[in-house]
């Protein structure tokens, strides 16, 4: 397995890989070949993918038309961004999600910290809090570029950049929720929220946040079932509520729990918090 150094005080990363192509999936046979290199998965996962997607696309399309009306009415055009994602170490495609930034503000790349918090509106933050923004992407799941649970898909500059993490983590095909997700993603967005420049929040990110959704991605590549998959979409179907009680107050799953023990952390305490900041909406991974 690789080495990954969370404590590590560099926030720079090796170049990209030489003559390793980047292209995105397209339409045709041209995709059917992209297709063909993606992550393997099995059989069992990704008939489980379609069914519950299929499932609760018909459950919320009434909460998705409603969605993107109102962002419609409230914001303007586009409703939807498209923003391109890796789904493999040289196979990238369109990740669809509500548009939650103003436009244009993402000009600058990079996660979402505190140096773009004045380009998200009151709207934009209840639908990164309720994860909202993230239903479309049951549309990507069914064209099999990513699946229900797996590791958040990186943008192309942090594959570039860190190709000795992100070639073992994306043996996995890229998912809606997981393990990091649930269990990093609150730590992620305090560290973020105090960022006011871009060069601050990449440096944060790079340097502390990357290795460490990392080591949970491959702890979850690991001990990889349906039963844990489950699981975990049952768990990310309580998180809007996370802000309301303490999430400490829900019960996890056993194989989450061990899983929790695996990284480093005591079975009943989540990741360690730092000293208060103000909270901006959750960072666009």
């Amino acid at each position: 397995m690789t080495n990954i150094d969370p404590t590590a005080s560099s926030c720079e990363g090796p170049g990209p890989a030489p003559g390793l192509p980047l292209r995105p999936l397209g339409t045709g046979r041209a995709a059917r070949r992209s297709r063909a290199a993606l992550p393997p998965m099995p059989l069992g996962k990704r008939l489980f993918d379609i069914m519950l997607s299929f499932l609760l696309l018909a459950i919320l399309w009434p909460v998705l038309l409603l969605t993107a009306l109102v962002l419609l009415l409230a914001e303007g055009r586009p409703v939807f961004y498209l923003g391109e994602r890796m789904c493999s170490p040289d196979r990238s495609f369109r990740q669809i999600k509500f548009r939650t930034m103003r436009v244009g503000a993402d000009a600058v790349g990079g996660v979402t910290g505190g140096d773009k918090a004045a380009s998200i509106s009151p709207l934009h933050q209840l639908l990164r809090r309720t994860r909202a923004d993230e239903l479309p992407q049951l549309i990507n799941v069914l064209k099999g570029e990513m699946s229900l649970v797996g590791p958040r898909p990186p943008m192309r500059s942090y594959v570039e950049a860190f190709p000795e993490i992100y070639t073992p983590v994306l043996q996995s095909r890229p998912g809606v929720t997981g393990l990091a997700t649930l269990r990093f993603h609150q730590h992620e967005e305090r560290l973020l929220a105090s960022c006011r420049t871009h060069r601050e929040t990449e440096a944060v990110y790079r340097r502390r946040c990357i290795p460490r959704k990392a080591r949970l991605d491959l702890i979850y590549q690991q001990r990889r079932s349906l039963w844990l998959d489950l699981a975990l979409v049952a768990e990310t179907a309580t998180k809007p509520f996370w802000r309301v009680h303490h999430r400490n107050q829900f019960p996890m799953p056993q194989q989450v729990v061990t899983a929790k023990v695996a990284s480093g952390l005591p079975a009943g305490m989540a990741a360690p918090q730092p000293a208060p900041v103000p909270i901006s909406p959750h960072p666009a991974e």
